[in-house]
């Protein structure tokens, strides 16, 4: 298998206008990579290959005539399986939901057909977007996980075959595995993106693209957002039309969060080494130590892993309790493990747990004051090998329970493989948070 390498789709769009690409084209260099990648990854649970050269025509035909749709008309793109499609079946990486079809389009599918993306197919899930993996394999190293639960989102956009695909997070599940399969990861605002018709209603999750490039990302998260705005009774997505443009920050913050103490030698290497440079580029870094704000914000989020996994396991009881009920044997272990764990709570211990979130929630919004972002690890190091795991969120569950924006960035790299920085913004400063993460590409992109 040759080394994966992403295809963003922003400078392709010059060839579109000029005429010297088409996104027919285009989706054929990406149907050529899932000729050589799909057969060991194992990153679709469906492709409609026909289906897609249909629509990427359409599309050529569009730029030709100097109307396409949107900034993303013609971008092939990939769709997390638990996300409703009306031409394909939604089955959420569990037996209970074999063949499923919901005769519908999510929220988002819909915006993006409406904006002229190109849907290849679905991508695998884990069961239920939770714990339990399907078998998709890192595109790097086909003995190791890509991470999960938006796993085949992830090997997906890493190899090739789209530029951006479609993922939920409400632990680590878009941040975790952009990490270990070296793309960008964009796990918005809470509320940013329309959940609707996709099965990740807890209270946590939020929805975000998995892409070959910042510039991808944001598109397809705008487009997106412009049709359909957020969760009812959210703002939607915050921001310019355009790709917010690079700003040097003033200061950023360091939190190790209780991801440190498991990380490993040389992910913590190359994270001090990122530090430095940035340092030496004249920007302020504020620790831990040193730093009475900082020190705050890590005792606040210490305890934020058990509280999202009760919280979780409540807002869990339904729609488990009926599979349970119909068939306990199409769900896993671990999955009825969980939904003991919920139904062993009581209404005021769940009350208790909003109480605590709320107020390390707005612990964090008054850090806003000291530092333009706040950088740490997208995952305690490279992906691990095995796959039946999908590795540690213990960086990620922060930005989750906080409910800010986060982004892993393809930016380091240990033992030679990919491990993710991870920028976290503040609430519905999404916009702001890409104009740092543009500074940072494009600083640590340049050779050290």
């Amino acid at each position: 298998m040759a080394r994966p390498e992403v295809r963003p789709f922003f400078p392709a769009t010059a060839g579109f206008k000029s005429g010297s690409d088409t996104p027919r084209a285009f989706l054929d260099r990406c149907l050529r990579a899932v000729d050589e990648f799909e057969p060991a990854i194992g990153a679709f649970v469906h492709i409609d290959a026909a289906a897609a050269i249909a629509a990427a025509e359409r599309s050529t035909e569009r730029w030709r005539s100097g109307r396409p749709l949107s900034r993303i008309d013609g971008m092939p793109i990939g769709v997390k399986d638990i996300i409703e499609t009306v031409d394909m079946p939604t089955q959420m990486g569990s037996p209970v939901y074999e063949g499923w079809r919901s005769g519908r389009d999510a929220a988002s599918v819909a915006a993006l057909r409406e904006a002229g993306a190109v849907i290849l197919g679905k991508t695998v899930t884990t069961e239920f977007a939770a714990t339990v993996p399907r078998g998709t394999r890192n595109p790097w190293d086909a003995r190791r996980t890509p991470g999960g639960s938006s796993s085949g989102s992830a090997a997906a956009v890493a190899s090739g075959m789209v530029s951006a695909a479609l993922g939920t997070q409400v632990i680590g599940s878009i941040l975790r595995p952009s990490s270990f399969c070296g793309c960008v990861g964009f796990k918005p605002t809470l509320g940013a993106i329309n959940r609707g018709g996709s099965h990740d209603w807890l209270s946590q999750s939020a929805h975000g693209p998995l892409a070959a490039s910042l510039e991808d990302a944001w598109m397809v998260a705008r487009e997106i957002a412009d049709r359909v705005g957020g969760d009812p009774g959210f703002a939607g997505l915050h921001g310019p039309s355009e790709v917010p443009a690079a700003r040097v920050p003033t200061r950023l913050a360091v939190l190790e969060t209780a991801g440190w103490a498991v990380a490993e030698p040389a992910a913590k290497a190359a994270f001090e080494a990122c530090v430095a440079r940035i340092e030496a580029a004249g920007v302020a870094v504020i620790r831990r130590i040193g730093h009475r704000g900082t020190a705050e914000v890590e005792s606040s989020i210490v305890r934020v892993m058990e509280i999202s996994r009760q919280i979780n396991a409540w807002e869990w009881i339904w729609p488990l309790n009926t599979y349970r009920a119909v068939d306990p044997a199409k769900l896993s272990k671990v999955t009825l493990d969980r939904l003991a764990e919920g139904e062993a709570m009581s209404l005021d211990a769940y009350r208790a747990l909003l109480t605590e979130r709320d107020r390390i929630r707005a612990r964090y919004a008054s850090y806003s004051a000291d530092c333009d972002a706040v950088l740490t690890l997208s995952a305690p190091g490279p992906a691990p090998v095995g796959l039946e795991s999908t590795g540690n969120p213990v960086f990620n569950v922060p930005a989750t329970l906080l409910g800010v924006p986060a982004l892993s960035l393809p930016l380091l790299a240990a033992d030679g493989l990919p491990l993710g920085l991870q920028a976290i913004g503040f609430h519905d400063r999404d916009a702001a948070l890409f104009s740092v993460a543009a500074w940072l590409v494009a600083l640590l992109s340049k050779a050290a």
